[in-house]
């Protein structure tokens, strides 16, 4: 194993307490809540920055798994266990030094609690300079695992088609500067359209993030788009599952 995973061990504790926001992912074609994304939250529901800003180098790793532990627990008591709603969780490619390694804990607390891994989705944000070759190793060891995989803000980051190339995730979630004002904007509809038949080619599974208007949701909807995340269905609920608004009261309203 290599020696960097002396920071599996070696790693200062995350003290700051903190709990979890859940915001809906919406299968817009049918209605149906498709997965909660976990999102950090102070332990009184302060945004995420307060909790963020106190993770530094030498706690990244215990903050990345204290994450992991926190959003399966809370998610085993909230989800119900009849249907197949995923959970997703972000995780940060640069506090996970050798995937099997650092997996254990969360194996571990999903069998505890008795939450299924084949619901669990996990995502990453491209959106700082990151070892390719080390993020493929992760993807493809928590694919073989038999997690989920998704790439978030998608066109924003450092790797975007490149590193399509060597991998294919599960799904992919645009860029909310790519979806804000898609209604009124031809070029940002004419750029999402085109990454939406990339995606297919590929068979990757589009997610919008961050809508907010019924006019963006209904443009989305028009271009094919099946998995919709945003304000304009549901905002974040501290430790509580959002019931968002039917899809198609808003279509309705924008045509």
């Amino acid at each position: 194993m290599p020696t960097q995973c002396n920071g599996c061990r070696d790693g200062t504790a995350f003290d700051l307490p903190f709990s979890m926001a859940f915001q809906p992912i919406v299968d817009i074609t049918s209605g149906a809540v498709f997965a909660h994304e976990a999102l950090v939250r102070g332990p009184n529901g302060e945004g995420a920055g307060f909790v963020l800003g106190q993770v530094k180098d030498d706690n990244r790793y215990a903050f990345d798994q204290q994450c992991r532990v926190k959003a399966i627990e809370l998610a085993s008591a909230l989800f119900d266990p009849s249907d197949n709603v995923k959970l997703s969780i972000n995780f940060m490619p640069n506090a996970v030094y050798e995937p099997r390694a650092c997996i254990r804990l969360t194996l571990a607390t999903a069998m505890k609690t008795g939450f299924p891994i084949d619901r669990i989705i996990f995502e990453f944000t491209e959106n700082e300079q990151l070892d390719t070759k080390h993020i493929l190793h992760i993807l493809r060891t928590y694919r073989d695992m038999g997690f989920k995989t998704a790439i978030d803000d998608f066109g924003a980051g450092h790797s975007g088609l490149g590193l399509l190339a060597h991998f294919q995730p599960d799904i992919v979630k645009l860029d909310m500067d790519m979806i804000r004002g898609i209604d009124t904007d031809p070029i940002r509809r004419k750029i999402v359209k085109h990454t939406l038949h990339l995606l297919e080619d590929l068979a990757i599974v589009p997610l919008c993030e961050g809508v907010e208007t019924a006019g963006e949701l209904q443009v989305l909807k028009d271009l094919g788009v099946s998995l919709i995340q945003g304000y304009v269905l549901a905002k974040p609920s501290f430790e509580l599952l959002a019931v968002p608004i039917a899809p198609e009261t808003l279509i309705n309203r924008a045509a």
